[in-house]
């Protein structure tokens, strides 16, 4: 509103009460417009519930877009005090007895006591090997062997330097841990004249993981440390090195770890302690995750059609709901609707409708769950339930999974061929390994695997062909560039012949020799290289070339299906199924709808600069609404001041008038 500016008036018009009436019906415009946006922030607020509303519901079927959200198995312990036990989809149902001997458990040795913790004792380099220590005999009151031998593992090795900045007691032991390479060293203080003793524990359990001390430097430092189970023993063991020992069902097997995954399929055991006698695992079906799952979606379903019918709603008796009618609102609830009165193709099951699993419409558009029919199916096929609801893809060959879809995957089944398996870069010698290796003489080598440049020294020494593989693997594998970048070897041999292998398959696998005083010596003149190949074949009838052993199609209805190729014969691999679940086409539409130019927020932002835009010329209007009323103002002020002067001119004429 204008101020009213103060003007002389004759009192002949009512000023306020004329220019109000005429501002009145200036402002009809403002009046409309201001309607106008209450009317858009309205329906921008119950956009932004809309928007809210599908985010609770996408989190929901996202979560249910993959298989593995239900868990439908359970394994139960007859003792946890023995053994723990987890299954996984894959388990298969049953029960079974297990027998445990021994646990796993790794190696401790001890140094002899110091008598300070800060007293330098010498400089050098310590290495450290891992393998299985056989043969012999082990004096419990020493800690020490005689007659043993030490046969490398193959597992990483490293070294530690020690210098003047941490020769001391302390020094070693952070400078050990510094190193990470697969022991931790710890100070103990018996109690003794000289207290102070070093303890090293391997940080990986199991017999192949004991532990070899190589010292090159100062005779202290090697007095300290040097250990070789199979000659000098400078430190006691305290612990041995040991396999976990146990029986399922009767069949001894041995593993280097206490968490157990391979034994029975699917089924993680987690061994305690040893038993006295023989425990029940029972490994059955678990509906309770599948039927928390199932019962969240129709939860979810059913708050996300509340509000959306809401927004649709006629409201109270003489209004409506802001988005009333709605046509982006009505086909989103619809689009949803048809989704799940579909029944699914290609999900390889004969289940195939949510009415078949205990989940129906009601006649408000809602849905229910029949918790019966539901753990019926579950128990029937828990398979076929996930395939329901999640992305999922099933072949004919055993060597040919399914890894992933993608939104551009159309159900069906697709012809799968090959025509190139993935293979393994390799580096293979021309000539048998000389199996003794001199320092500074041909203990060097320098390669590179997987385009990672390294270089290798061998512990001198000699070997048999098949120690000198595990030597060279355990240092490749130590090199710290290598496991960088995620890349590792397998090393072997034949009639002494030494071949390395690259880990990965593809193209980019390679291993190669540049150079190294020892090379000659374990690979021979002229060693060959053999890079990895791609897997190479077809989906649905067109040619890929994979990517190691990945083949994921790129055009047509299997666009973005990828398959990983484990093996098996060239020609036809015959076929794969796949099909996207409720969840998985529910996730895709939410997830659409919320994209930065999705129909939500495309609808959200035209609202939003609707409101925008009216409110500026809200405020255009205010300012020529201010300036025309204090025009009108001024204007009949002055004529209201014109009147007054006229009356009392007439009133004078008539007075003068009268006197005549």
């Amino acid at each position: 509103m204008a101020t009213t500016t103060s003007i002389t008036s004759g009192g002949m018009i009512d000023v306020n009460g004329l220019v109000t009436s005429l501002m009145g019906v200036e402002r009809r415009p403002v009046t409309l417009l201001t309607a106008k946006q209450t009317s858009y922030q309205a329906k921008l607020s119950a956009m932004g519930n809309i928007k809210s509303a599908v985010s609770a519901f996408q989190t929901t079927v996202g979560s249910m877009a993959s298989a593995s959200s239900f868990q439908t198995t359970s394994a139960t312990s007859g003792d946890t005090s023995v053994f723990s036990a987890t299954a996984g989809s894959s388990s298969t149902l049953g029960s079974y007895s297990v027998e445990i001997t021994k646990i796993a458990q790794a190696q401790k040795l001890a140094t002899a006591g110091q008598l300070s913790t800060t007293t330098a004792i010498g400089n050098g380099t310590l290495t450290f090997d891992f393998g299985s220590i056989s043969g012999g005999t082990f004096d419990s009151v020493t800690g020490k062997y005689t007659g043993a031998s030490f046969t490398n593992s193959g597992a990483s090795s490293g070294t530690v330097t020690i210098d003047a900045t941490n020769n001391s007691l302390q020094g070693i032991r952070d400078a050990i841990n510094t190193a990470k390479i697969g022991v931790t060293a710890s100070i103990v203080n018996d109690g003794s004249g000289t207290p102070y003793r070093l303890a090293l524990s391997s940080n990986n359990m199991g017999s192949s993981n004991s532990v070899k001390i190589s010292v090159a430097g100062d005779a202290g430092l090697s007095s300290l440390l040097a250990h070789d189970p199979a000659g000098t023993q400078s430190l006691a063991e305290t612990a041995t090195a040991q396999n976990a020992l146990f029986k399922v069902d009767g069949i001894s097997i041995s593993k280097s770890s206490n968490i157990i995954t391979d034994a029975i399929a699917g089924v993680t055991l987690t061994l305690k302690k040893p038993s006295t006698s023989p425990v029940s695992l029972d490994v059955a079906t678990d509906n309770s995750a599948a039927t928390k799952s199932v019962q969240g979606f129709v939860d979810a379903f059913n708050t996300l059609n509340k509000s959306l019918s809401s927004a649709l709603a006629s409201g109270v008796v003489g209004s409506t709901a802001p988005l009333h009618g709605d046509a982006l609102i009505r086909s989103l609830q619809s689009q949803i609707r048809s989704v799940l009165s579909t029944p699914l193709s290609n999900n390889g099951s004969t289940v195939n409708t949510l009415s078949q699993i205990g989940v129906s419409f009601q006649p408000d558009g809602s849905l229910a769950l029949n918790s019966t029919k539901l753990s019926a199916a579950i128990s029937s096929n828990a398979k076929d339930v996930a395939s329901i609801f999640a992305a999922s893809g099933s072949a004919t060959d055993s060597l040919v999974s399914f890894s992933s879809g993608s939104v551009s995957t159309k159900p069906g089944s697709y012809a799968v061929s090959i025509s190139q398996l993935a293979t393994q870069g390799s580096l293979t010698g021309s000539a048998a390994a000389g199996t003794t290796i001199t320092a500074g003489a041909n203990d060097t080598i320098d390669l590179t695997v997987n385009g990672v440049a390294s270089s290798i020294t061998l512990s001198a020494g000699t070997y048999t062909a098949t120690s000198l593989a595990a030597e060279v693997q355990a240092k490749i594998n130590g090199v710290s560039a290598l496991s960088a970048a995620g890349v590792s070897v397998g090393v072997g041999q034949a009639s002494g012949v030494i071949s390395i292998t690259s880990n990965t398959y593809g193209s980019s696998s390679s291993v190669s020799v540049t150079g190294g005083n020892g090379a000659s010596n374990l690979l021979g003149a002229t060693p060959t290289s053999t890079s990895g190949l791609n897997v190479e074949g077809s989906i649905d009838g067109t040619s890929i070339i994979g990517s190691g052993r990945s083949l994921v199609s790129t055009t047509g209805n299997s666009n973005g299906l990828s398959l990983t190729i484990s093996g098996g014969a060239l020609g036809s691999r015959g076929t794969v199924s796949y099909s996207q679940g409720y969840a998985y086409q529910l996730n895709q539409i939410a997830t659409t709808a919320l994209a930065s130019n999705g129909s939500l927020t495309s609808r959200t932002d035209g609202l939003t600069n609707s409101v925008r835009d009216i409110g500026k010329q809200i405020d255009s209007m205010n300012v020529r609404m201010t300036v025309i009323e204090a025009r009108l103002r001024k204007q009949y002020s002055s004529l209201d001041a014109m009147l007054g002067k006229m009356s009392t001119t007439s009133s004078y004429l008539s007075q003068q008038l009268s006197k005549l």
